[in-house]
């Protein structure tokens, strides 16, 4: 990679000069961090390896996140890399470039894109899940079974569950995302809610023996009261006794299965 550089003569002449991108970064390295040229040298070393951060970013385009967000995250990437080469270590600027750049995007897609914030463990396990699928399935011939997955990265099968749950939370579906062939019904329409029925099902269970202790009268009472729907009045009418006397038989009647559901809370 080679990178031409404008610069002015003390006669006023301009002079162009070819410099190799490696070059600029050793020649980075070497400069004293109080030397006036370094800010300048930093950006000119920064400028001339974008075209690999760009090319970098474009292969992690078209997984749901904007190409400019994905070469900006590169671009942090490539800053970093220059910032703390070192040279004394041996290796090619490029190859320590490469991995701190691609190291920035996949953080940026494992922080920023998933919809739901799940722990890192998690997150990881979930790209470890995702390549011994692919590896798997070429050599098997076949999708993986949890077993399969487990064994191939030593752990447990409940660890498997636990990533391929927590995968979920990667990308969300909206509840007015349409449900069915003619899309009327929209997904939160499916979503169940609170029964308060089921508060009352201890209650109706401890009823029926409460009910079975009371005479044929009262049990006829309360059953053309709350179930007829009728009122004191109309119950009289129906068994042929007093208003009054209805009032005092349907008190006591509560009165009754009030004490065996005390009995039965306790």
């Amino acid at each position: 990679m080679v990178t031409t550089v404008e610069h002015t003569t003390g006669t006023g002449t301009t002079r162009r000069s070819t410099s190799n991108t490696e070059d600029l970064i050793l020649e980075l390295v070497t400069t004293p961090a109080d030397d006036p040229r370094r800010p300048a040298l930093r950006d000119r070393a920064i400028e001339a390896w974008m075209p690999l951060a760009r090319h970098l970013a474009r292969r992690y385009s078209g997984r749901g996140v904007p190409d400019d967000d994905l070469t900006q995250t590169a671009m942090v990437g490539l800053v970093k890399a220059v910032d703390h080469f070192d040279a004394a270590r041996g290796v090619d600027f490029s190859g320590y470039a490469i991995p701190t750049i691609a190291g920035e995007i996949k953080r940026y897609f494992r922080d920023r894109t998933w919809a739901v914030r799940v722990p890192r463990r998690l997150q990881e396990l979930r790209l470890s899940i995702s390549a011994a699928n692919s590896t798997l399935t070429h050599t098997l011939g076949r999708s993986p079974t949890v077993a399969d997955i487990a064994t191939h990265l030593d752990v447990s099968e409940e660890a498997v569950l636990e990533g391929l749950e927590g995968a979920r939370a990667y990308r969300t579906t909206s509840l007015s995302a349409p449900m069915g062939a003619d899309g009327t019904l929209e997904l939160g329409d499916t979503l169940g809610v609170d029964d308060h029925e089921l508060d009352l099902v201890d209650l109706r269970v401890a009823l029926a023996p409460a009910l079975a202790t009371l005479p044929d009268r009262e049990r006829r009472i309360l059953s053309l009261r709350f179930h007829g729907n009728l009122t004191q009045a109309q119950i009289a009418e129906r068994i042929g006794v007093s208003q009054m006397h209805v009032s005092r038989l349907l008190t006591r009647a509560l009165a009754t299965l009030r004490g065996h559901l005390a009995e039965y809370a306790d």
